[in-house]
């Protein structure tokens, strides 16, 4: 019986990598067995030794040795730092406009008026997220405040850097929202505020990507971040590489890295209101949104009438009550599918829905998934 050898070229350091390399050893357990030699260092310094192994496929996280892989002339697939064209390989890309656009909406839904984006200006990655967040927002009129490096690399230390970004952050209207291209730029958004003296979530909410757990923890406060689906992503290129090692073909050679929901911690857990009557509402709904709440029990929590409240509901956040009900309960149940093995019954039975048939409809109608379908999202088939 002949054992795939596959080289795995890819980082540990962060939760992207680790993730990654655990729905490709996912697969691999199911449809195995594969040899792995795992090599984070790099495949440049390494060349003579992976060529003289022989593989039989690789996975690998740059692309700056292309010409030596097609010279290995053995399967191979690029998770790539980059937006380059690697027409020889198939990739792994993250979907930046997915990315920006649900940053935005979580500031947007928790009333933020005012938005700014931190990133790393020189890595395409970070400019796409940039990108598609700040369109999102100016097609709904808000105007994003962009942090621009220094050109002097000496000046792009973080000894340095801290104080300009320090003074970038005193600088902007607040209260504002802002999006860090990843967590590790977000626990610098979030150093930078304490040189700067400016409270968080109060003044400045900040929502990284990746859902590190160690680097959002580390933060203080805990950062907010976008989760993404790495591990399907992994699965999925797995899939694909035992595909190409049998030299069979597959329809689609390139795998996109999705988000699937936010992962709410202290940096933005807040509203952006000086309202008080909204804040104690919008305060009732997050304590009591595994019940089965209706519209009335949120009034009584106010003294406030019903048709005032909507009003006030409409024109801070632009959604009714009933809609911040739904948003709120969707959201959990988002978290649940992701984060917990619980079964559609259990999940359903904790938020006090009458069956899975009702809970799926109302999920659906929220999110135009249906349960199992937005679970697949993130979990390897």
């Amino acid at each position: 019986m002949h054992i795939p050898k596959v080289i795995l070229v890819v980082e540990t350091s962060r939760a992207f990598g680790r993730r990654l390399l655990l729905g490709i050893t996912k697969y691999a357990r199911l449809h195995g067995p594969w040899a792995f030699y795992r090599e984070p260092s790099g495949l440049q310094s390494n060349y003579p030794k992976l060529k003289d192994w022989h593989a039989d496929g690789i996975i690998m996280r740059n692309a700056k040795t292309s010409k030596q892989l097609l010279e290995l002339n053995i399967p191979t697939i690029l998770v790539p730092h980059n937006n380059e064209i690697y027409p020889e390989f198939p990739v792994v890309k993250t979907d930046g406009e997915s990315i920006g656009k649900m940053a935005a909406d979580h500031l947007l839904n928790i009333g933020f008026k005012n938005f700014a984006y931190c990133g790393f200006d020189d890595f395409p990655w970070s400019s796409e997220r940039q990108k598609y967040f700040e369109k999102y927002l100016k097609d709904k009129n808000f105007n994003v405040s962009i942090f621009i490096r220094p050109k002097n690399l000496s000046r792009r230390k973080w000894e340095s850097e801290q104080i300009l970004m320090a003074d970038w952050l005193e600088s902007l209207p607040k209260p504002i929202g802002i999006m860090a291209c990843n967590d590790d730029r977000g626990q610098h958004v979030i150093e930078a505020c304490k040189i700067a003296q400016l409270r968080i979530p109060e003044d400045v909410a900040v929502i990284g990507v990746d859902n590190d757990d160690l680097i959002c923890d580390l933060c203080d406060p805990p950062l907010s971040s976008v989760a993404l689906n790495v591990e399907k992503a992994g699965y999925e290129a797995a899939r694909l590489l035992d595909l190409m090692m049998n030299n069979r073909k597959s329809t689609n050679r390139n795998i996109t890295v999705k988000p699937t929901y936010v992962r709410i911690r202290h940096s933005t857990d807040i509203i952006a209101t000086e309202d008080k009557e909204l804040t104690k509402a919008i305060s009732y709904i997050r304590q009591n949104f595994r019940k089965n709440i209706r519209v009335e029990d949120v009034v009584e929590s106010t003294i406030l009438s019903r048709r005032s409240l909507e009003q006030r509901f409409r024109n801070k956040l632009n959604r009714s009550i009933n809609s911040e009900i739904r948003r709120i309960r969707v959201e959990h149940i988002s978290k649940l599918l992701v984060e917990t093995d619980l079964s559609i019954s259990e999940i359903a039975y904790s938020l006090g829905f009458s069956s899975a048939e009702h809970i799926s409809r109302y999920f659906q109608r929220e999110k135009g998934k249906c349960l199992r379908e937005f679970r697949k999202i993130k979990t390897p088939n």
